[in-house]
């Protein structure tokens, strides 16, 4: 009788009115009854969404080091996945990450599988699907009571459009869901794979694209002479480089002899300012003082004698620093700090000369040669250690609050033991920010097999347009210091062991050579700036000079 009355309030009236409430009744059910059928098909054909029920140990057959607990609750980890390719705003969300570790534990190169045990009928639980959708089959209720109640009331007149959106919605993700699967901690979308713990964003892209880099990619560099007056500022040092900054002179040594180089400006994609701010420093002509009024008067001299500066206002251009000194090194050449790309080592943001995704992060090296390290044999028994000076506050902050731990290291001075020791011997290796973002640390820890800790705000991390840094690293605000041990103290075994293998992974993209290796640091700087270039060529004969 309800039901009757409530009907008949709904389909009484006369006129458009009447229509339209018919209209928006039989979209309302079709958005609910789809939604139900949605519902249903996902959770009887699909295993995208699983319940999980945590193993015993002895499944795992783990014993962990760091406490009573052998197994941490399930992590989560945000994933991003495009309809399209050229998506700028993936959708997204959580998953599951799920590790199963066999047997050998630190130095074990197994690599990591992701195993589920089967419950009694040899199917996994299908839940967490219905935690999904019900808010979507929420929302076609209440469009559907509105339109009961009336769509003349303003409280409901802008939902109109929903239900008939909302179909197309649910049919579209119904076949998006249908085309999804999952396998351990591995997603299956048409044929193609996201591995959560993936050290790249994308490695098909990354490695399809950087082919075509090494192919293509061409760079001219305005030419001086041996007899120049500052050919000491403006070509490759002779030596091997060495030292705090050597990444710059690396850069532009094997820069110089690479394939990259065009003697045709015609045919390149970027145009390299040779200048080394590290040499200017330490010219004595010039020093930190005359730094600012050298880079405008070189910028101010190739802008008259070449056209390819002024065709784009230095879009085009890069150069690359990694001494602190390029922070401030560009403040009297704004065209260079706010159009010119800068590859630079001190990548804060914080910073208003450094513009994320325009400019990029050149990974501060101390350079080492030989064989890498073995790691198999290497004891690691402290938590975390860290050792430097005391040129920052947020360093202070980690003295006074981790000095006399037991479990943290953190050292102010010289070393009673070698450093390699020290790393080789540590669970976790802490980037701490001291005068810059940057110190060299992070390079060293990926050497030695250390799983870097950052502790440094607004930094752009070095290749982190390729590289996964949530895969093999742990970023902590400096806010935190004080909960430094809980927060590392919480990953569970075979999380720190992922973190581990990853950092390995990796350590070949943060190591320098003369004759460059694929993937080294080089060729991964060399990709950011391909990242970087403009596919827009301005004909040099369409250039007028504003003289």
């Amino acid at each position: 009788m309800a039901r009757s009355s409530l009907l008949l309030h709904y389909f009484s009236g006369s006129g458009s009115g009447s229509f339209r409430r018919i209209f928006f009744f039989i979209f309302t059910t079709l958005a609910l009854t789809t939604s139900l059928f949605i519902l249903f098909s996902i959770s009887t054909t699909s295993n995208l969404f699983t319940h999980y029920h945590p193993p015993d140990p002895s499944f795992l057959g783990l014993n962990s080091p760091f406490g009573s607990s052998t197994f941490s609750p399930l992590t989560r980890q945000t994933v991003s996945i495009s309809f399209h390719n050229h998506s700028k705003t993936p959708f997204q969300f959580q998953v599951p990450q799920i590790v199963h570790l066999g047997e050998g534990g630190f130095g074990s190169q197994r690599p990591l599988e992701a195993r589920f045990p089967p419950d009694g009928h040899g199917q996994q639980s299908r839940v967490a699907v219905v935690l999904l959708w019900v808010p979507v089959v929420l929302m076609n209720m209440a469009i559907s009571l509105n339109s009961v109640v009336g769509f003349n009331s303003k409280r409901s007149a802008f939902l109109w459009l929903k239900p008939a959106v909302l179909v197309g919605v649910s049919l579209r993700l119904l076949q998006w869901s249908q085309s999804c699967n999952t396998v351990g901690n591995i997603l299956i979308i048409q044929g193609n794979y996201v591995n959560y713990n993936e050290v790249y964003h994308d490695r098909d892209i990354f490695v399809e694209d950087y082919k075509e880099m090494k192919r293509s990619f061409k760079i001219y560099v305005y030419p001086h002479k041996r007899n120049d007056r500052f050919a000491n500022v403006l070509l490759p040092v002779g030596s091997k480089p060495g030292g705090n900054y050597a990444s710059e002179s690396y850069f532009k040594k094997v820069l110089m002899s690479s394939h990259f180089i065009t003697k045709d400006p015609t045919k390149a994609d970027l145009f390299f300012l040779p200048f080394s701010i590290a040499s200017l420093r330490h010219d004595p002509r010039i020093g930190v003082g005359g730094i600012k009024d050298f880079i405008k008067d070189y910028i101010l001299n190739i802008s008259q004698k070449y056209p390819y500066w002024n065709r784009t206002g230095g879009a085009d251009h890069f150069y690359v620093a990694c001494h602190s000194v390029g922070r401030s090194a560009m403040d009297k050449a704004n065209e260079v700090k706010f159009n010119a790309i800068q590859v630079v080592c001190s990548s804060t943001y914080f910073h208003p000369g450094y513009i994320a995704h325009k400019d990029a992060c050149l990974p501060q090296i101390w350079p080492r040669q030989g064989v890498l390290p073995n790691l198999s044999s290497s004891n690691r028994k402290k938590l975390a250690f860290f050792a430097g000076k005391i040129n920052s506050p947020v360093r202070e902050k980690l003295l006074q609050v981790w000095r006399n731990d037991t479990e943290i290291f953190a050292h102010f001075g010289r070393l009673r033991t070698p450093y390699a020791d020290e790393l080789l011997g540590s669970k976790f290796c802490l980037h701490v920010k001291g005068y810059e973002v940057n110190t060299a640390r992070i390079a060293d820890s990926l050497y030695y097999g250390c799983v870097p800790v950052i502790i440094a705000d607004y930094y752009d991390l070095p290749f982190a347009d390729i590289l996964n840094w949530k895969s093999f690293s742990i970023n902590v605000a400096t806010l935190d210091i004080p909960l430094l041990k809980k927060i590392l103290k919480r990953l569970s075994f075979e999380e720190y062991l992922m973190l581990q293998r990853n950092a390995l992974k990796v350590r070949k993209h943060f190591q320098w050579h003369l004759s460059p290796v694929d993937y080294d640091a080089f060729y991964m700087a060399m990709y950011e700036l391909w990242l970087r270039r403009s596919s827009v060529r301005l004909p040099l004969n369409a250039f007028v000079h504003p003289n």
